[in-house]
């Protein structure tokens, strides 16, 4: 199962952003062995940039690790409204 989460942040603070959710994406990979990704939409809303956290094949606790780690980074400061996070499986090919 993959995780995908994602939030809305000023693009003013984006490279604070970039720096925290990195921190918090290594401090994953190396606790948990998750291959991550951080992806930015190209162009901002109403001066906010959406973001994308993308986590592939994790634990079954990793939500719980995640809210974890998330507490020793600032992310959660620099984000306006919440953090979505949605689960998506993979679907085998029809034959």
């Amino acid at each position: 199962m993959d995780l995908y989460i994602y939030y809305r942040a000023a693009e003013a603070d984006a490279p604070a952003v970039l720096a925290e959710a990195g921190n918090l994406q290594q401090q994953l990979r190396a606790a948990c062995g998750v291959q991550c990704a951080l992806k930015r939409r190209p162009v901002p809303v109403d001066g906010r940039h959406t973001w994308m956290e993308v986590y592939h094949a994790v634990p079954d606790d990793f939500t719980q690790q995640v809210d974890r780690m998330l507490t020793q980074t600032t992310l959660l400061r620099l984000i306006d409204g919440a953090r979505h996070t949605e689960y998506f499986l993979d679907c085998p090919p029809c034959a």
